[in-house]
């Protein structure tokens, strides 16, 4: 969802005669699972709404526009190749289970009618092509990983932002849901100016975001989770980012920016090791013993927690989808010592709120607060009480 460094659109504005863009509010990603939780929180929800109207306002600027659809993407793709007898459909491919699944659906659909669906790899800092070695040889320790693709391999240049795109001349209306329509009752929608802080969806505000975040000036621990939100939904690229991050790298702020890196390090090392190991992140470890629990059981350990700290940090959680890297490792910490409950529980929590939810992040980065990573020694070893006196100060709450 951006004109930025967007290979995608970039390769079909260069090849096609006419580029249609399309997104998809898919169903089965706004239902509520079989523990309780949403898979689409409202404020994620909201977040995600404001980007693909901010990129369908920025698509109409130069030439076309974006069709909206609040449907199973296979359902309709077929129609809509034959509506304006496309020849080719191009998408990102995914790694979680449940994005290749729907992904291979659509492909199936697209084959039948003799359309290709052609694949870009565009969700990873290190491009897969430019691995030093095959995904299957990556090691599992992200240490090793992170010196081996850091000295032989290298990020690649930003694309262009497009300028222009020729569409159909006859393309339909179509608008953007609404939240009810996505699903959320009007009571919980209601609850949305009583949550406040939530960072607002789209390119345009991600660009400032990071140039705000990247300031000499700037100095909270709300850095890069203010970024990863619109990284997660497509809105700024990693690449991007890095060399964003590469113009404001100076010695006296290198601690910084390293901490920034290694982030979007981690988010390639997690997405590269569930290509490796198959859905790994999403199974239950023999190894963690600790309690499945659903939403419900979350929120009555919450009312009977006596930490106040705790509680705030679930309610920011909750309110605002967001909360720097080190406040998620006390309130994970947390959980997984005080109430006893597994990673997969944990990170469906965190899958409902996060405004910067992604699969093999979200889930990966919970399989080692749990003790059981494919990085053994990254995994959490600190008591929640020694995270919290470590990293938390109450003025680098997300505001």
């Amino acid at each position: 969802m951006r004109i930025h460094d967007n290979e995608i659109l970039h390769e079909a504005v260069q090849k096609g005669d006419i580029v249609i863009p399309v997104y998809f509010f898919d169903p089965r990603y706004f239902k509520i699972n079989d523990a309780g939780f949403q898979n689409t929180g409202i404020t994620r929800a909201k977040f995600l709404l404001e980007a693909v109207n901010n990129f369908k306002s920025t698509l109409q600027e130069i030439g076309a526009d974006l069709l909206v659809f609040h449907e199973k993407p296979e359902d309709i793709i077929g129609t809509l190749c034959a509506k304006y007898e496309v020849t080719e459909v191009y998408h990102h491919r995914e790694v979680a289970q449940r994005e290749t699944s729907i992904s291979e659906r659509v492909e199936e659909i697209l084959w039948k009618e003799k359309i290709n669906l052609k694949h870009f790899i565009g969700h990873t800092l290190y491009h897969k092509e430019d691995l030093p070695i095959p995904i299957r040889d990556i090691p599992d320790s992200f240490n090793a990983f992170k010196k081996k693709v850091e000295k032989e391999s290298f990020v690649r240049p930003v694309l262009p932002p497009v300028s222009h795109i020729t569409t159909h001349p006859h393309l339909e209306l179509t608008r953007v849901p609404t939240l009810e329509e996505l699903g959320f009752s009007t009571e919980i929608i209601a609850t949305l100016d009583d949550m406040g802080g939530s960072i607002k969806g789209g390119e345009e505000q991600a660009l400032k975001m990071i140039e705000m975040t990247l300031s000499i000036d700037y100095n909270e621990e709300n850095d890069y989770n203010l970024i990863s939100p619109y990284i997660a939904n497509g809105a700024i690229s990693p690449a991007f980012y890095y060399h964003k991050i590469k113009e404001h790298y100076t010695p006296s702020n290198r601690k910084k920016y390293d901490r920034l890196l290694m982030r979007l390090l981690w988010r390639d090392y997690f997405r590269f090791m569930l290509k490796k190991y198959s859905n790994i992140f999403f199974k239950p470890n023999d190894a963690d013993k600790r309690t499945w629990a659903s939403k419900e059981d979350l929120c009555t350990f919450m009312k009977n927690t006596k930490q106040p700290v705790i509680e705030k940090l679930f309610r920011e959680l909750q309110n605002t989808g967001n909360l720097p890297y080190e406040h998620r490792d006390i309130l994970a910490a947390y959980m997984l010592q005080e109430w006893n409950v597994n990673h997969i529980t944990g990170a469906r929590l965190f899958e409902e709120y996060l405004l910067d939810y992604a699969p093999a992040t979200t889930y990966g980065y919970w399989l080692h607060f749990a003790g059981c990573g494919t990085s053994p020694k990254d995994n959490l070893k600190a008591s929640w009480e020694e995270l919290l006196k470590k990293n938390y100060h109450t003025k680098t709450l997300v505001k």
